[in-house]
Parts: C-alpha cells; structure tokens; sequence
C-alpha cells in the first residue's frame, strides 16, 4: 500500500476522485430530493435513472476503443470541463428561481454522457499508472474514495439541502469539477498512450482506413471476452451489480419519506450508512479478498446486498434501516474493489477500455428496465416490492460470480 501513496501521480487521481465525488454525490441526491418533492412520484424518479441511460446506450459501443487509443488523462479533463459548465448553468437556473424538472433530467443526461465515458477511462488510467502486483490496493484507494465521497456528500445534502437549495449544491458540485481538473492537470506531462503489441504487419496497417481500423480493434475486444470465461463471469457480475444500485435512487428517497416519515434529513441518514460502509470497507477489503479471493469477496458481497436490500422496508426504525445501508455500502466497497481488481489482473491495459465498455453497457441496458419497473412497481403496487426486484438482481449477481469456471471448462472439453 505504501508503494501506492509514493506515486505522485496517483495520489492526484485519488484525490480529484475524493473531491470530485463529493460534489457529485451531493448532485445526485439534491436532484433526486427535489424531484421527489416536485413530483410527489417514484416514476418521476425511475424516468431520471433511465434517461441516464440514454448517453451509455449510444456511447459505450464505441467509446471502449477511443480510452483504449487516446491519452486517458486528457480524454479525463476534458469531461470534467465539459460536465462543469453543463452543472454551472443549471446551479444559475436554480438560484433565479428558472429550473423545471425537465431541465433537470437533461442536465443529468448531459452528465451522465460524461460519467459513462470517465469511469471506465478513470480505471483504465489507474491500472496503467499501478505497479505491477498493487492492482487490490490501488482500487482500494479509488473505491473507498469514490464511493465514500459521493455517499457520504449525499448524506450531507440532507442535513444542508433546506438552507443552501439546488442552486447551492450545484454550485459546490462545479466547483469541485475545477478542483479535480486542476488535479488531472499535475498528474503528468505530454502525451501518453497505451503501447500495443504488433498484431499487423506494418505495410496492413498503413493501407487500413480509419474506420476499418476501429471496427478491427472493435472486434478484438469481442474476441478477447470469448477466450475468456473468468473475465465474463465478473463481468456479468458487473453488470447485473450496476443496474441494481443505480436503480438504488428509485427507492430510497421514497424509503424515507413514506416508511419513516422522515424527509431530508431521513435520506441523509440513509445515504450517510451507505457511504460510511463503502469508506470503511477500505479498512478490511484487502485482507478480505486476499483470503477469499475475487470472486468468492465478490459473491458474498453480493448476496449481502440482497438479503439487506430486501428487508430495508420491513426495518420499522431509520436506526435499523441506516444499519442495512451500512452494510450494503460495505459490501458494494468490497464487491467493486474485487471486481476492478479481477478485471485488472486479467486483462491487459490496452484491452481495457473495450472490455469495461462491454460490461457497462449490459449494466445501463439493465438500469433501462429496472429504472421503469421498480418505480412503476413501487409506485403503484407497494415500495417493498421495489425493492424486492433490486435484491433478485444481487442474487444473480450473487449466483454469476459463484460459477465454477474450472467445472464449465471443464465439461465444454468433454464435449
């Protein structure tokens, strides 16, 4: 761990990620807080987390090959400034009273155009910048940061959302864009890209046409994903964990509101226990997956999130159901470590971004259905049922990450 704080340039990537994730965490729960008081409708909220989706649907097919081609740490900046201005021009909206909910859903879609770009390039960054043998330590580091800045900025909206307003919290989500853009600045000089081992002779490559070379690294990627079962295992895992805790929003505003009556303050709570989890994971993580290993951290961690998920409604006291956050955000702190860890270790960095892309994709197709069938469920059957949905896609997360690969591989030679 102490060979990762030496290296100067990731300790400015972790620390834009704290920062930057603060002011976004404290974005996603005050639009989520004020469409629920706007709307009064847990659909309202499911169509937030599908238009969110729109972006990654179109992108991540392609965008796979430019981190994999193009210098991550520019291709990073350049969505912080983009995403900046975007939040800058809805905080001045918010503060002269001229922001409607539409205006919200496409400032969020905007940004999430940007989030779906920058996560897996962020990774992919990481990975190519961590010593060989410190892939555990480093996720550890970016995971506990991420996670327990964003959450933990999303319980304080709770306790501040009611003095500072929308326009207040987006105020602080640009300005810690800057911050995080001067960050990526310090990491390193010049232009860097990924080598790539010679896979066409010289006199192929030179009569290639732009696009045929896309659709020709395009494919790579498909074909690296099929000679690796292990690689997909996790990767399912992935998607399935994705859709699930994005679709998370749907619920849990509502949680407090109609189950404890507690409003702001209650969804700070909530969003405080998860946040908390997800930091202190960093604390056991490491040790946890080096005994268990990826993907059995990972499976546990997983139906975890399931069991918890499930009984949130049931709990009867905001105490209880700020336990179950805990617990979720520990287990989604350890899960994501595992699974960048596994990816990591296994596919090599030039691959990187294609193979991440894949993944996400499946995960935002997921959040699409998930996002209208949990707030449709929730809003017109019964909450607990929406959260029900929620924690059987844990479980098949839970039961992919639990395939025995050796067996598989094992009976598709046989065959």
């Amino acid at each position: 761990m102490r060979a990762i704080l030496q290296k100067r340039a990731l300790r400015f990537v972790f620390g834009a990620n704290v920062i930057s994730m603060l002011g976004s965490g404290m974005n996603s729960a005050a639009v989520a807080w004020f469409i629920l008081q706007a709307t009064h409708s847990e659909m309202a909220l499911g169509t937030l987390a599908v238009l969110q989706t729109i972006p990654a649907m179109l992108m991540l097919p392609f965008t796979g090959v430019i981190i994999d081609r193009e210098d991550r740490r520019r291709l990073v900046m350049m969505l912080d400034a983009g995403r900046a201005i975007v939040i800058l021009t809805m905080s001045v909206l918010a503060y002269i009273g001229k922001v409607h909910v539409w205006q919200l859903y496409l400032m969020n879609t905007l940004v999430a155009a940007g989030f779906w770009m920058f996560w897996p390039t962020i990774t992919a960054l990481v990975q190519e910048l961590t010593p060989e043998g410190e892939f555990v330590h480093a996720n550890t580091f970016l995971l506990a940061g991420i996670q327990g800045g964003w959450l933990i900025a999303g319980s304080i909206v709770g306790f501040v959302y009611n003095h500072i307003g929308l326009g207040g919290v987006l105020l602080i989500d640009f300005s810690t864009y800057v911050v995080s853009f001067l960050c990526y600045f310090a990491v390193r000089k010049g232009h860097h890209v990924v080598p790539r081992p010679a896979e066409l002779r010289a006199d192929i490559i030179a009569v290639e046409s732009g696009l045929e070379r896309f659709w020709r690294e395009l494919r790579e990627g498909i074909h690296f994903l099929r000679d690796h079962r292990s690689v997909v295992l996790i990767g399912i895992s992935w998607a399935l964990f994705l859709g699930a805790m994005l679709t998370g929003i749907v619920v849990t505003a509502p949680l407090s509101d109609r189950i404890f009556h507690a409003g702001a303050v209650g969804y700070g709570w909530l969003n405080a226990g998860w946040g908390v989890g997800a930091f202190l994971s960093a604390v056991y993580a490491p040790k946890v997956i080096a005994r268990l290993g990826a993907r059995s951290s990972i499976a546990i961690s997983m139906a975890l999130l399931a069991l918890c998920m499930t009984a949130s409604p049931f709990s009867r006291l905001l105490a209880v159901a700020v336990l179950l956050y805990g617990v979720m955000g520990s287990a989604r702190g350890v899960s994501g470590i595992a699974m960048n860890t596994g990816l990591m270790e296994q596919v090599p960095s030039y691959f990187m971004g294609r193979v991440q892309n894949t993944f996400y994709f499946a995960g935002t197709f997921l959040q699409v259905v998930l996002g209208l069938l949990v707030g449709t469920v929730a809003h017109r059957i019964s909450l607990s049922g929406g959260f029900a949905i929620i924690g059987l896609v844990y479980v098949l997360a839970f039961v992919s990450a639990g395939w025995p690969v050796e067996k598989a591989a094992a009976v598709s030679a046989a065959k």
